[in-house]
């Protein structure tokens, strides 16, 4: 009745010549139209809710699950305005792409775990969780890691869960390829988080916020967690048993230990791996970090790094940026003996360090192949391994 009442009235108007009232009645009746048969689409422009308890940390999940679909994550675009940066013609191609998108905080997620702390309440109960930097196509560190120091498990009463995060590579048939592979990775072991951006050196300290803002959402209460790269032997049974002999070892202290850097300098050398010029950061000191090859730090201090990494701009060197979020937090990391992310001080020159009593009393190592890191975590097992005074490192 309503609706025949207006057709009516706008009929008449219509009549007298009144153009834009005929099509401001018009709008009146789609919206009449959508609020009858679309009232769903009121819902997907409701506000997030806040996320202070649990129970609104499940309404958040529930409300960015169902507006994906209307509302798809638009691609980050380039800032082209960095251009007129001074030199910037004369900057290494790598470095100019970083500027570029330097500015981006946001990417599609294409493989998620949002249960795999066992929810927001429940992450409490995950002591250490492994979070391992790794690269689409290095399927087979990633095998090896699954079967040897990053197997999920109880010890020592504890829960060891692990997370590989990753970006993509390449592009075509090369990255369908490498998002395939990691499909059905996930269907067998549900161990991978993957963002759509573009998985290189100058992007890890992307992939590192990236993961930071996922567990604040997902696992918020994990007690520690083992920062690395895929290519580290890690002895995830003497880091439970170092976390555990912590005063506080809930990890509700701040806590971010590895092996140490001090005054490093920042490398402007343009050949180097590690340059970076002035336009990204003027002075020539970073604030001290521990290497980014491996390193422990309390569910505290992962959740206020993620908060400082939100007002400080993101920085190609991923383990010199942590420090600079603990700097800016007024928290400072230490070193630990048992972390040695720049390979091993043998005891005698050229003498071989594949030789399991130099590992069985570390955290941590740099670099290993999957073969060479299966072989040494079998041998540091061995109930039966014998090791002399004279195999102890400097």
């Amino acid at each position: 009745m309503v609706s025949s009442n207006i057709w009516n009235a706008s009929l008449r108007i219509f009549r007298r010549g009144h153009i834009a009232a005929v099509f401001l009645i018009g709008a009146f009746l789609l919206l009449i139209y959508l609020l009858q048969n679309n009232a769903d689409i009121l819902d997907s422009y409701a506000p997030y809710p806040s996320t202070d308890t649990a129970e609104d940390y499940s309404k958040l999940k529930s409300a960015i699950k169902y507006r994906n679909p209307v509302f798809p994550e638009q691609k980050c675009k380039a800032n082209m305005s960095v251009t007129n940066m001074k030199d910037f013609s004369s900057l290494p191609d790598a470095i100019k792409e970083f500027l570029y998108y330097r500015h981006c905080r946001k990417f599609p997620m294409l493989l998620d775990l949002p249960d795999k702390c066992g929810g927001v309440n429940k992450s409490k109960e995950v002591f250490l969780l492994l979070v391992i930097k790794s690269s689409p196509l290095n399927y087979d560190r990633r095998e090896v890691l699954r079967k040897t120091w990053a197997k999920e498990r109880l010890h020592n009463g504890v829960w060891i869960r692990r997370v590989f995060i990753l970006g993509t590579t390449g592009s075509g048939e090369e990255k369908e390829k490498g998002n395939n592979l990691l499909k059905v990775e996930q269907e067998d072991f549900k161990d991978i988080l993957q963002w759509d951006f573009n998985d290189t050196f100058h992007n890890l300290t992307l992939k590192q916020t990236l993961f930071l803002q996922w567990m604040e959402r997902n696992c918020p209460n994990v007690r520690f967690l083992l920062n690395g790269d895929d290519d580290v032997f890690a002895h995830t049974e003497n880091m439970v048993k170092y976390l555990q002999s912590l005063p506080d070892n809930d990890g509700s202290k701040h806590l971010f230990t590895g092996y140490l850097f001090i005054n490093e300098k920042v490398v402007r050398w343009k050949g180097s791996k590690y340059f970076i010029p002035v336009q990204i950061q003027k002075s020539n000191a970073y604030q001290p970090y521990c290497g980014g090859g491996g390193y422990l730090l309390s569910g505290y201090t992962a959740l206020v790094i993620n908060r400082m990494s939100q007002s400080i701009p993101i920085h190609p060197i991923d383990d010199a940026y942590m420090g600079m979020c603990l700097s800016k937090a007024g928290l400072s990391p230490s070193s630990h003996i048992g972390v040695k992310t720049l390979g091993l001080n043998m005891p005698s020159k050229g003498e071989d360090h594949l030789k399991p009593c130099y590992l069985r009393d570390l955290l941590l190592v740099h670099r290993f192949l999957p073969i060479d890191m299966y072989l040494m975590w079998k041998q540091v097992h061995d109930p039966h391994l014998k090791c002399g005074p004279s195999q102890k490192l400097r």
